[in-house]
């Protein structure tokens, strides 16, 4: 898995990439609590280059995202497509989740 941010009008904007599975998991769990404590409180996490999520992955998603809720921030998803959208729809989470066709379009609602 590779995550990159960037910043966009005061949101942050994180690009995952790969597969988000046990081995990965951990890892953007801790990213997106760092940037929770660097005050970074409204985040679209770019799903389009995201090939697989597995069920680690989702607890991993919506850890964070309650997190940064529970912070007062909020998180919205992007560009999630194929399986991993056929993952997210099959276990219900799309009602849980904002998610959004594109990066614009998840920026244009916060």
């Amino acid at each position: 898995m590779n995550i990159q941010f960037r910043d966009s009008a005061g949101v942050t904007v994180v690009a995952v990439a790969g597969k988000l599975d046990a081995l990965t998991a951990a890892d953007y769990e801790t990213t997106m609590k760092a940037l929770l404590a660097d005050g970074k409180t409204r985040c679209v996490v770019d799903f389009s280059e995201l090939t697989y999520i597995s069920s680690a992955g989702l607890r991993a998603l919506l850890a964070a995202a309650k997190s940064t809720k529970a912070a007062g921030g909020e998180t919205r998803f992007a560009g999630v497509t194929g399986n991993v959208l056929a993952v997210i729809e099959m276990t219900g989470f799309n009602s849980i989740l904002s998610l959004h066709d594109s990066v614009d379009a998840a920026l244009g609602a916060m």
